[in-house]
């Protein structure tokens, strides 16, 4: 008899454990400070071609626009192309992105709006990244740094 009450105790907090852990992956994502924890040891790069345009300017950057690396967001690669008007960043475009799984498509069909809308705000690569998007967040932090580093004046 006790071992089958014990046994009954561990399924049902097992079962308990799996429904909590359900519930939080389909929370929303939330915006948290970046910070070098937040991004992961093992980010890699692919090498890419990196391409500009550019005109005159009269802001921090070079009018044009600018192609990141691709970088390595663990279930796929994300790469961003800047854009760059009088001096300042005026649009990130996401040319490449994880989304052949539900999941990857739902988290960055949140999380990329939220990066793109802070980097433009903020003028720099250097935003917060989104809970339950750190991958993306800190590929996207990289891909765009390195598009707005060809685009200094």
């Amino acid at each position: 008899m006790k071992k089958a009450l014990i046994s009954a105790s561990v399924v049902v907090a097992f079962a308990l454990y799996c429904v909590h852990a359900h519930d939080e992956q389909n929370e929303a994502p939330k915006v948290t400070p970046n910070s070098q924890a937040n991004q992961p040891a093992n980010t890699t790069t692919r090498t890419t071609t990196a391409t500009a345009s550019t005109s005159q300017s009269t802001g921090q950057f070079k009018d044009g626009s600018y192609t990141g690396t691709s970088v390595d967001a663990y279930y796929g690669y994300i790469q961003v192309k800047a854009t760059v008007s009088d001096g300042k960043l005026t649009d990130v475009t996401f040319l490449d992105y994880p989304s052949d799984r539900r999941e990857s498509i739902e988290i960055n069909s949140q999380a990329m709006p939220m990066l793109k809308q802070e980097a433009i705000q903020s003028q720099t690569a250097h935003v917060d990244g989104v809970s339950g998007a750190t991958d993306t967040s800190a590929a996207f932090i990289e891909s765009l740094q390195a598009a707005l580093n060809q685009a200094k004046s």
